[in-house]
């Protein structure tokens, strides 16, 4: 594997990728360090010193934003709006008869969503960025610290709007270099952004739970972490990499004297269709409560009610809700993101046919039947995954980002694994020997 990226750094063109994407990931790495003008950087820091960067409410953003949200830098948004975007058009496009006929236009469709993609992006940006703002301002982006009022000493009208429109640039700048890296790079810009956020705390999160340790000075908890972390990336490695291979067979025409089809080839169902997007709109959905209760500051009996069961995050009811939501997230995006119908018409119009099963309508239901079989192992897997944090917070006192579980490993595993095949995949065209033998 050295020698192959010996060899990747030896061909001149690859090497120019290679160093355009490190020198994009240094940029976008010293963004996430500048803070935000109008923000005291020295309360900031006795925040983050005194409760740490883990923030049950604001985790999920924190982590994909590499630990910039909660030092309010310029980059304090980092790729989640423009990630809510995408899914936000996904979704849609399923509903808006408009968006579906822009999908299917080919590339000119897709450079119009994509532009979508961008306005809808800002949108949420500045409608985040005034949420993070109000929450610094109020004190409840650290609850107890005793200096969190004092994160925006000056809470005029002028600075807010300045710290609005600079995170908003910040977000902007972000989909500009991942969309740089995409055409320029290696791999699709926005998941290695996304992968360096996440990786970023890595080495962090690992040694505060080696302080926290009380066996053999923390060492016996640390040991214990890598070797769940190392069953964990060997886990999603071997279910990533799963997939249901359907053969799909193609009628042989013959158009004056030529011949054309009678080959063989197959539809790749995989395991995990959904990818990592259901435990992103679990997680996001079990966020809204907890973030009522923490706006309206009631003190009801249903305000306490979910103090006590949903914003630790490791009690039965949030478990099972988290598991219960995981599922039913992957059922319902594989559902609007994979449709048995128009795949069986494109079969039946260009001649291909399942051996065994006749085309047309029973196609469409035997692939219907065939992705529910595999959806369910595919979530429950999901579940199993994104619970190891939970279990990691009772057994060591973690926080919600313990590095080897949840999200954080599904998409450091899959974007490394998409990122690898694509350098291996230009190194074979070189007639070199690609990274994974």
């Amino acid at each position: 594997m050295l020698t192959a990226f010996a060899r990747a750094f030896k061909t001149p063109d690859l090497r120019k990728k290679l160093l355009f994407t490190l020198g994009i990931i240094v940029l976008y790495r010293l963004g996430s360090h500048i803070p935000v003008p109008g923000v005291s950087y020295k309360n900031v820091q006795i925040c983050v010193d005194s409760m740490g960067t883990s923030n049950s409410l604001f985790g999920l953003v924190n982590m994909f934003s590499g630990g910039a949200l909660l030092q309010i830098t310029i980059f304090a948004l980092g790729i989640m709006p423009y990630i809510t975007a995408s899914i936000i058009l996904q979704l849609l496009t399923v509903v808006i008869p408009k968006l579906e006929n822009l999908k299917k236009e080919g590339q000119s469709g897709t450079a119009k969503i994509t532009q979508y993609t961008r306005y809808l992006t800002v949108a949420l940006a500045i409608l985040q960025g005034t949420g993070l703002v109000a929450t610094a301002r109020t004190g409840a982006l650290f609850g107890s610290c005793p200096v969190a009022r004092e994160i925006v000493p000056n809470h005029s009208i002028f600075t807010t709007v300045v710290m609005v429109i600079t995170m908003t640039a910040g977000t902007c700048v972000v989909m500009w270099l991942g969309e740089l890296i995409t055409d320029r790079g290696i791999g699709n810009g926005m998941s290695i952004l996304m992968f360096i956020s996440i990786a970023a705390g890595f080495v962090g999160a690992l040694w505060t739970i080696k302080l926290q340790g009380k066996i053999a000075g923390g060492w016996v908890e640390f040991g214990v972490v890598i070797l769940v972390g190392l069953a964990m990336v060997a886990l999603v490695v071997f279910v990533e990499q799963a997939q249901r291979r359907i053969p799909v067979q193609y009628a042989k025409r013959m158009i004056g004297r030529r011949a054309y089809g009678g080959t063989s080839t197959y539809i790749p169902l995989k395991v995990n269709q959904a990818g990592v997007i259901p435990v992103i709109f679990a997680s996001s959905l079990l966020y809204i409560p907890a973030l009522i209760v923490q706006f309206s500051g009631s003190q009801a009996g249903w305000a306490t009610w979910i103090q006590k069961h949903f914003v630790k995050g490791d009690h039965p009811y949030y478990i099972a809700a988290y598991f219960l939501l995981i599922v039913f997230f992957a059922f319902f995006y594989v559902a609007i993101s994979f449709n048995p119908e128009e795949v069986a018409d494109n079969m039946k119009k260009y001649g291909g046919f399942i051996p065994g099963i006749r085309a047309g309508r029973p196609t469409a239901e035997y692939l219907s039947y065939v992705l529910n079989r595999i959806t369910w192992p595919g979530s429950l897997y999901l579940g199993l995954i994104a619970l190891v944090p939970t279990m990691a917070l009772a057994g060591f006192g973690a926080n919600q980002n313990f590095p080897f579980g949840g999200t954080s490993i599904l998409i450091i595993v899959g974007v490394g694994l998409e990122t690898v095949k694509q350098i291996e995949s230009q190194l074979q065209q070189r007639n070199y020997e690609g990274f994974l033998r």
